[in-house]
Order: structure tokens, then C-alpha cells, then sequence
């Protein structure tokens, strides 16, 4: 059997190629427009084309007729399998940083770039081609298999919080959105703002998707020429033209904002700041968090096995009336929300800001000698002949978190980079091949895991 899956596996290369261009192709970022779907046209029509793809797979579809989510089926049994993936992507960012158009889907070296193809269109698709693989090798379904595509996973889960009320609860299951060979505890998730008075002084409008670090941060009004000085003396990179200073960063997913990311707004402020701009949001930036995404000085140290607690400071908006700030962080497992609620409303309050919790999901942790775990471990391990990698743990919020027995589980292997939420967003054909023949072996594993 193993011969016959890795055989179609092999001769459906440029199958899978097409699959993922032609979702990547959709500019599927949320959108508060006037099409009457929950999360704008671009996304609704993401969700209808992959649901057109799986039909013409011969999966069995359904669409939620108020445009929150759909759903792929084969297989027989009461029980149910669920691979959860999802069709939304973040915002692009400064289009002068990617190579090539990120919703023109472009093969070099190998890879093929554009946004969603790592997070998470590509290995969704992956995932899905396997059960294919499964279907065409002649394997019959003990269990049903049900491919869950959610549509608003970069924001405030409302497609999986719908999915839930209304449909059946998968007994197991994984998402492919994290790395192989798997990730069984993940910080809870909390998103917030802090909200102040306007200034009559200075007026910024910075940053996008609160799971993401931003890149750039603008600056434009009578204090340019000094910022410029001072950004220079504090060793920042920046670019000014026609009196419009931008501080460059380094984009990345908030999870890992403390060691791939270079946070733009907060180097504004703190230039800001040296310049004698005293507005309580730009000075609760520099002082309280600065360049550190740990956020010591509000929390002190916070870290347990899941990793270190994580503050990315992800929108910025002041004019002469209010001013707002975006925060994201992850909070390790063994930490209570109250832990973190206390702290940052009192800091808050140093400096006149109200805190309003715009998001929070809770953490996760399954034992790593757990049946699914162990399964999904083994299958990893015998195609990929990697012994060494152990279950992980991670900042990131996947949807994992919303039905039993699940875990992310790959589709990026050790000693990959992971370029979600980045410029020049790709993935590693042969690698996704090679995580087709994990899927594979895992979902037929799991035909006879007792739950």
C-alpha cells in the first residue's frame, strides 16, 4: 500500500502545483466591504473554489450558506477524523519587498511564492492530495475524513466558533499550520488594545494583522527632520522622502516576535521619544516595551516549557481625537490570564490608556504519550526517518485548539525556515511531496486508533 500512495504521490506534482496557484490566486485577506459575506468576497470565493477543488477530487462538499465555512468529506463510520486548515491570509505589507506579485503565484528554485502558499493553502492541500493518494491506492475509510476549511483563522475565529454550533465535532484529528514533527502545547492567545486621548502634535496611522510584527511604521508631519537625526543616532533603519520618514523592521509572526522580528513601531516611538514627544501611547511604548517583545519591564521574566512570553506591539493610531494600540501576546501554558490582566491594567493605567480584551484563546497542552500523539509520531518518523525530533511546543495559535485529540501537525520540516506572515512568502515543492507521504501514512494510521 505504501508503494502504491508514495507512486501517486510522485505523479501528482504538477496537479498539487495547479491546486495551490489557483488558490493563491485569490486575495483572500479579510475585508470589511459591502458584499454581505462575513469576511469579504476574496475570502467567500477562496472557500467556494477549494470546495469546487475538492468536489472534482470526488469529496463529498458543503458550504455554509451564511459563508463562515465549508466542509470536505470521504470515508464511512461514525467516527470522524477532522483536518482542520484555513483559506485566509494576512495582509501583504509593502508590496517593494516581495520579489514577485504575492497573489501571482511564481515558481524559482524549486519553490513557489505567494501569500497563503506556506500558511496555509499549500500545506492544506497537501493534507487533502494525501487522502486522495489513500483513495486512489485502493484504502477504505474505517472512519470519516473531514476536511474543515475556515476562513477567518488571522482574526477572531468566528468561522470555527460557527462550525462548532452547527456542525458535528470531529474525535480526532491535526491542522497542518505549524512543523513536523508536531506541536502538543501552545500559549493561550491574547489580544488587546489600549486606548488613550488624541494629540494635537503628532498623528501616526502604523501597522496591520495583530499576529504579525510590523515592517514599516510612517511617520509624516514638522518633526521629520529631527526624528531623522534621531533615528540615525540610535542606529535604526529608516528611509525619508519628501518629508515622510519610514522606520523599516523585519516582518514575522507575532509567536516568534521575540527572535525573527524587528518591530518598526516600536523603534518609531522610541525615537519619538527622544525627541521630546511625550504622548502617553508613544511613551507606554518606549519605555514599558521598547525593542523588547518579551515585555520584562511589565511582566518581568515569564517563561516556562512552553517558551517565554511573547508582547508584539502591532497597530498604532493617533490623531487630534483618540489614539489606539494593538497587542498581541502569548502567554506560556503554565501562566493564568490573571497573571497577565493584572499587570497590564495597572501599567495602563500609569499612563491614562484603558484596556479593552479584544481576543483571547485559551492554551493548549496534550501528553506526549497521548494514542493520537503517538500515531501521528510514528507515522512522521517512518516516512521521514527522523528520530531524533520530539513533540514541540509553540507561541502560535492554531486551530488545534478547538476540537479533542488534535494537534498541528507539520507540513514544515526541521531546518526549514518558516516565512508565514513574511515577504516573499513560499513553500518547498518536494517537501510538500514529502509531507504528502506523511499525511498519508498518519490518516491511515488513525483508522485504528481507539478514542
Amino acid at each position: 500500500m505504501k508503494a502504491t500512495v508514495a507512486s501517486y504521490i510522485d505523479g501528482i506534482r504538477d496537479e498539487y502545483i495547479a491546486a495551490v496557484k489557483r488558490l493563491v490566486a485569490i486575495p483572500s485577506v479579510y475585508q470589511d466591504d459591502n458584499s454581505g459575506k462575513p469576511f469579504g468576497q476574496p475570502i467567500d470565493d477562496c472557500l467556494t473554489e477549494t470546495l469546487a477543488l475538492c468536489q472534482e477530487l470526488g469529496f463529498t462538499v458543503y458550504q455554509d450558506p451564511d459563508g463562515y465555512y465549508g466542509y470536505a468529506e470521504v470515508g464511512q463510520g461514525e467516527q470522524m477524523i477532522g483536518i482542520l486548515g484555513h483559506l485566509d491570509v494576512v495582509p501583504v505589507g509593502d508590496l517593494s519587498t516581495w520579489e514577485s506579485a504575492p497573489f501571482e503565484p511564481e515558481i524559482r528554485d524549486g519553490r513557489l511564492y505567494g501569500r497563503g502558499t506556506q500558511d496555509d493553502k499549500g500545506p492544506t492541500l497537501a493534507a487533502l492530495f494525501a487522502v486522495k493518494a489513500l483513495q486512489e491506492s485502493g484504502v477504505e475509510f474505517s472512519k470519516r475524513i473531514r476536511f474543515i476549511f475556515g476562513t477567518d483563522e488571522e482574526t477572531l475565529w468566528r468561522c470555527i466558533d460557527r462550525y462548532l454550533e452547527k456542525e458535528e465535532t470531529p474525535q480526532c484529528g491535526f491542522t497542518p499550520d505549524s512543523v513536523f514533527p508536531l506541536i502538543h502545547a501552545e500559549k493561550m492567545l491574547i489580544q488587546s488594545w489600549l486606548h488613550g486621548a488624541g494629540s494635537p502634535d503628532v498623528e501616526l496611522d502604523c501597522g496591520g494583522a495583530l499576529n504579525a510584527v510590523p515592517e514599516l511604521a510612517k511617520y509624516q508631519g514638522p518633526l521629520w527632520e529631527e526624528l531623522a537625526f534621531a533615528l540615525d543616532e540610535l542606529g535604526f533603519d529608516f528611509h525619508c522622502e519628501d518629508g515622510e520618514i519610514t522606520v523599516m523592521g523585519k516582518a514575522a509572526h507575532s509567536a516568534s516576535a521575540d527572535v525573527k522580528g524587528v518591530n518598526a513601531i516600536a523603534r518609531l516611538c522610541l525615537a519619538l521619544q527622544k525627541i521630546g514627544v511625550m504622548h502617553p501611547m508613544v511613551r507606554f511604548v518606549a519605555e514599558q516595551v521598547g525593542q523588547d517583545a518579551n515585555a520584562t519591564e511589565i511582566f518581568g521574566p515569564v517563561e516556562d516549557v512552553s517558551g517565554r512570553l511573547t508582547f508584539n506591539v502591532a497597530q498604532l493610531y493617533i490623531d487630534t481625537q483618540t489614539s489606539k494600540l494593538g497587542i498581541d501576546i502569548r502567554v506560556p501554558v503554565t501562566f493564568s490570564k490573571d497573571d497577565y490582566d493584572n499587570d497590564i491594567q495597572a501599567v495602563a493605567e500609569q499612563y491614562g490608556l484603558k484596556y479593552e480584551e479584544f481576543d483571547v484563546l485559551p492554551s493548549l497542552y496534550m501528553p506526549a504519550d497521548s494514542p493520537v500523539i503517538k500515531t501521528l509520531m510514528a507515522a512522521y518518523q517512518e516516512v521521514s526517518g527522523d528520530l531524533e525530533s520530539q513533540p514541540m511546543t509553540s507561541g502560535g495559535a492554531t486551530y488545534a485548539r478547538a476540537i479533542p485529540n488534535c494537534v498541528a501537525y507539520g507540513a514544515i520540516f526541521p531546518g526549514r525556515d518558516k516565512v508565514e506572515h513574511m515577504p516573499n512568502e513560499y513553500l518547498i515543492i518536494d517537501d510538500m511531496l514529502k509531507s504528502m507521504n506523511v499525511y498519508a501514512n498518519a490518516i491511515y494510521q488513525l483508522q485504528g486508533v481507539k478514542l
